[in-house]
């Protein structure tokens, strides 16, 4: 199946060799996103404002594809700090309605450009999620 590269100037532009999203089928991964303001390209000051700010990132690439963050089937949060664990659900219970998407979180050492909060996600798009 073809792939479909999903880009969108509404979310920060790639630090690298990757793409926004890719599109596959049905399914649509959006990489891995910190909390930088998509006109400025810096970072949001404070835990709170990166994770606001990575979920904001992650919505406008959905949208970019056609899609919603209600349409994640899994989601991928990536902390230097575990104690931030606690503002990622309260986020999420803001930018996600039930069924919640499956997650994981891990704890790594250092994200990109000091980031404290990286999120990636998987959609589903074009079928039932009964």
């Amino acid at each position: 199946m073809p792939k479909q590269t999903i880009q969108t100037s509404n979310a920060p532009q790639a630090i690298g060799a990757y793409s926004q999203a890719v599109r596959a089928g049905n399914t649509i991964y959006l990489s891995g996103q910190i909390g930088l303001d998509p006109g400025t390209m810096v970072l949001a000051d404070g835990v709170n404002a990166q994770i606001h700010q990575v979920f904001c990132n992650l919505r406008a690439v959905a949208a970019a594809a056609g899609a919603v963050l209600d349409d994640a089937v899994k989601v991928t949060v990536f902390l230097t700090d575990m104690e931030n664990f606690a503002a990622v659900n309260e986020a999420m219970a803001q930018f996600f309605a039930q069924p919640y998407p499956a997650r994981a979180a891990v704890g790594v050492a250092s994200l990109p450009r000091g980031a404290v909060v990286e999120i990636e996600a998987i959609l589903t798009v074009g079928e039932s999620r009964s």
